[in-house]
């Protein structure tokens, strides 16, 4: 076997099979066979894994019987299945859609989302100053607002080639915000910095500021000139109530800032699986507006050029519907009310146990699908080890 190195790639030469190159002439042409052993793609590096859906992927592998998923944030129910909301089943029942949407996405629904997002009443709104575009869920919509801004302004997220850097947030000490380190990092970011926010239901941390401290961070943003991005995820499932997890991005549009918000309805909805988001500019001018969602449907386009239409429907018939609009509000209130009912328990069954005095009154402070325990790795192992021993015990004793 002979080898030859060409440009970085080997190329090995069988003798055995016809001589690698061959007289046979096929047309006048002499008959070559070489065979590439390096993949084209050899330098690519191994992507780590996924931080959240890893811990899926090892959930999936354990094969203990005492596992439990506290991974991704799906709501589930006693059993441990996904919710299906009811609302969502009558919505499907009464849909019927054919063919491709726009790729702004479904008309309804953009309406509908924005409604929800700001008040109907809201002069923004009136004004023609909202720029809404379908998106695939809240990462797929936080995507293409980046891409606007890396498009536009030369300066955003990692995927979208944009510097960044982070702000405190969580302050172990307290296990709650550090908004003190928080504040005086968005007042050290040069001006006109896009500054990330969770409008409500903090993720990982469950720790929102409260509305006094939300005038606070609105006030700094707005002596620094910057512009704010909302991730909003969860409204109405960290209160129950979708025009008070709306609040804090009302706040900043009231002030008359131009404002991002990336929309998610796979948890408030329990439309995990169809990908259904928005993303929203409120600017300072319906032309500005115009031009903005021009330029994101251009984004939109290459992307994936036009969103599904069924989450879409789902939405906007359930909110155009004022009979399914409000069982969906009485199912958010009942999911809410669980979760909150959740920590409750929480709270009094370590109280109760833990001699050492800690006051574990955070975990009633923080809000949402997410809680910091406070928990260091030992800490954690040990609790999850006397877990196990207690299941393992009730059920040998159930059997």
């Amino acid at each position: 076997m002979d080898k030859l190195k060409v440009g970085g790639n080997s190329l090995r030469f069988s003798k055995e099979q016809s001589n690698t190159f061959s007289n046979a002439k096929s047309s006048g042409r002499i008959s070559m066979v070489a065979a590439v052993n390096v993949s084209r793609f050899e330098g690519i590096p191994m992507a780590p894994p996924d931080p959240i859906l890893g811990v899926s992927e090892a959930f999936r592998a354990d094969t203990s019987d005492a596992k439990l998923n506290l991974g991704v944030g799906a709501y589930r129910t006693e059993e441990l299945q996904p919710y299906v909301l009811k609302v969502v089943n009558k919505a499907e029942n009464l849909m019927l859609e054919r063919g491709y949407l726009a790729i702004e996405g479904l008309a309804a629904f953009n309406k509908a989302t924005a409604e929800l997002l700001l008040g109907a009443d809201n002069p923004a709104i009136k004004q023609q100053r909202v720029a809404t575009v379908q998106g695939l869920s809240g990462t797929g919509s936080l995507r293409l607002g980046a891409a606007l801004i890396e498009r536009n302004h030369k300066n955003i997220f990692n995927d979208a080639r944009v510097p960044w850097s982070e702000y405190r947030y969580y302050d172990p000490k307290t296990v709650g915000l550090d908004f003190e380190g928080m504040i005086e990092d968005i007042k050290a970011a040069p001006e006109g910095t896009f500054v990330l926010l969770h409008g409500c239901a903090h993720n990982p941390t469950g720790i929102d500021p409260t509305p006094e401290q939300w005038e606070k961070i609105a006030d700094v943003i707005q002596e620094k000139n910057h512009i704010p991005f909302f991730d909003v995820a969860y409204q109405g499932f960290a209160s129950g109530s979708l025009d008070e997890d709306a609040a804090s991005v009302r706040l900043f549009v009231a002030r008359g800032l131009e404002v991002l918000v990336a929309q998610s309805y796979s948890k408030n909805l329990g439309l995990y699986a169809e990908r259904i988001g928005a993303i929203n500019v409120i600017s300072s001018s319906p032309e500005s507006a115009a031009r903005v969602k021009s330029q994101l449907k251009r984004i939109a386009r290459p992307m994936y050029s036009n969103p599904p239409v069924h989450g879409a429907r789902i939405v906007a018939d359930i909110v155009g519907n004022p009979a399914l609009f409000d069982e969906w509000k009485v199912e958010m209130e009942m999911m809410a009310g669980r979760i909150k009912n959740v920590r409750q328990q929480l709270y009094d069954s370590i109280s109760s146990k833990d001699k050492s005095g800690k006051d574990w009154s955070f975990i009633l402070k923080q809000i949402g699908m997410f809680s910091y325990t406070g928990l260091n790795k030992n800490q954690l192992k040990l609790n999850a080890l006397c877990f196990r021993t207690k299941l393992l015990r009730l059920l040998q004793l159930a059997t």
